[in-house]
C-alpha cells in the first residue's frame, strides 16, 4: 500500500481497537487533514483494503453516541510489522516528490521578470501568514499540555516555510541584481528583442514564437 492515510490508521490502532467513525474523529481532532488526504469515504476505503490485506481484523462491534453499531478493528501482528517497516523507510529514505512550486519555478521564464518578482513577494507574505498561524496553533497546543513530541510535524512545516521564504527572497535579489545577469535578457525576451548568449529561448525569438522559453 502507498496511501499514507493507511499508515495513520495503522499507527492509531496501536492505541486500541476502534471503528472507522472513531478513527475519523481522532484524525480530525489531531488536525490530520493538514498531513493526510482525509475524508470519511477515503478512510473507510483504506480500512477495507487493510482488512483484506490482513493488516487489521474485525474485533467485535462498538457504538459512538447515537450512531449505529459499527465494526471495531484491531491491529494484527502483520499490520504492526508493516507499519514499523513503512514508517522506518519514510523516515530514513528521502522520497522524490513533485511539489507544485518547483514545477512553477521550472517554467518561470514564461512570465515577465517584473511580474514574477511581484508574485514572489505575494508568496512571501502568504508564507509569513501561514507560519504565524502554525506558531499560534503550536503555542495553543503546548498551553494545553500537549507534548512537543506530538507537535514535531508542525516544527517541520515551519522549517520548510521559512526555508522557502529565504530561498524566494534570495531569488528576488538575484533577479533584480544587474550583476547576476538574470533580469536583462529575461526582460528583453519578453520585449521581443534579440537575446544572444542566453538560455531563455532556443534562439533570439520572442515570446510570441512557436517554441516557448525554457529554464
Amino acid at each position: 500500500m502507498n496511501n499514507l492515510l493507511a499508515l495513520a490508521v495503522l499507527s492509531y490502532l496501536t492505541q486500541r481497537p476502534m471503528h472507522a467513525y472513531e478513527l475519523n474523529r481522532m484524525l480530525k481532532d489531531h488536525d490530520a487533514a493538514r498531513t493526510f488526504k482525509l475524508s470519511y469515504g477515503a478512510l473507510y476505503g483504506v480500512v477495507r483494503q487493510m482488512d483484506a490485506a490482513g493488516f487489521i481484523r474485525a474485533a467485535g462491534t462498538g457504538q459512538s453516541g447515537k450512531l449505529p453499531k459499527h465494526t471495531m478493528y484491531e491491529l494484527t501482528d502483520l499490520g504492526r510489522a508493516e507499519m514499523r517497516d513503512w514508517l522506518q523507510e519514510l523516515i530514513s529514505e528521502p522520497r522524490h516528490e513533485y511539489p507544485a512550486f518547483a514545477a512553477a519555478l521550472s517554467l518561470v521564464a514564461v512570465l515577465p521578470p517584473d511580474t514574477v518578482v511581484s508574485l514572489l513577494r505575494d508568496r512571501v507574505g502568504s508564507l509569513a501568514a501561514e507560519t504565524a498561524a502554525i506558531r499560534d496553533q503550536l503555542d495553543a497546543a503546548v498551553a494545553k499540555g500537549v507534548s512537543a513530541l506530538f507537535l514535531v510535524e508542525d516544527d517541520y512545516r515551519i522549517a520548510l516555510l521559512e526555508a522557502e521564504s529565504a530561498f524566494i527572497k534570495t531569488f528576488i535579489v538575484r533577479i533584480e541584481d544587474p550583476e547576476a545577469g538574470l533580469f536583462e535578457p529575461w526582460a528583453a525576451y519578453h520585449a521581443g528583442q534579440a537575446v544572444p548568449n542566453t538560455t531563455i529561448g532556443d534562439d533570439a525569438s520572442g515570446p510570441g514564437d512557436e517554441e516557448g522559453p525554457t529554464t
